[in-house]
């Protein structure tokens, strides 16, 4: 009987991680569509596009009391510069920037400045992260990696995030604003621009370092993930 439900179990566990793999794959071909549509958008399409996902989203922010300091640029032309900057994909598809958003409450703005910074970073590392752990399946599912090495990496992946934080270089400021709160604090939120093949750079960076501590060599396989 026990056989019988530890048979049960691994087979309902193996269709679960199938349905995810299928599902995760059309996620990917939904997005890889939208994007190959956003770049058949002309200047004059795309420019409408933005301008209304930035009136939509500067409305909502000025609702809910976000301000910019004297001196920086509006709410609008740092949306502009931030959507723009996201329908821009090189060749194969891929994003040329990642934005890492966050925002944190201090007593001072410089303090909460700072903290929201570190948070945005710790958020490009968590998505640099997932991005290579799809490309890991990606060879996988290519068989141009075995399964065993693949665990191998994936494992290294999912404990390095803050390896791959501490590897991230010069970020692009996009957005910051800010808020004060019932308390008198001051909430700062912003949003930073990574370039995507930095971030790739990064990666493997730390995820070399990262192996050569556990001792594994897999480090010719970072190469053919990352797609260096």
């Amino acid at each position: 009987m026990a056989l019988i439900m530890a048979i049960g179990s691994s087979f309902a566990q193996e269709k679960t991680q199938e349905e995810l793999r299928k599902e995760n794959s059309k996620a990917r071909q939904e997005i890889r569509k939208e994007r190959q549509e956003i770049r058949k958008l002309s200047k004059k399409e795309l420019r409408s596009r933005v301008d209304k996902s930035i009136r939509k989203d500067a409305k909502r922010l000025a609702k809910q009391g976000w301000l910019v300091k004297p001196g920086q640029s509006s709410l609008e032309k740092q949306l502009e510069r931030s959507y723009l900057m996201q329908c821009e994909y090189d060749e194969d598809l891929f994003p040329k920037y990642i934005m890492g958003e966050a925002s944190s409450v201090g007593e001072h703005y410089d303090a909460a400045r700072t903290a929201a910074l570190s948070l945005a970073i710790t958020n490009l590392a968590g998505q640099i992260q997932t991005e290579v752990t799809a490309l890991v399946e990606n060879t996988v599912a290519n068989k141009q990696l075995s399964a065993d090495d693949a665990a191998s990496i994936s494992e290294t992946v999912m404990t390095s995030k803050n390896l791959i934080s501490q590897s991230i270089g010069r970020t692009i400021p996009v957005m910051e604003c800010y808020r004060t709160n019932e308390k008198k604090n001051t909430e700062v939120l912003v949003r930073i621009a990574y370039n995507s093949e930095m971030a790739r750079q990064s990666a493997k960076k730390a995820l070399r370092a990262a192996l050569e501590q556990k001792g594994d060599k897999l480090h010719e396989q970072l190469d053919l993930i990352l797609g260096l």
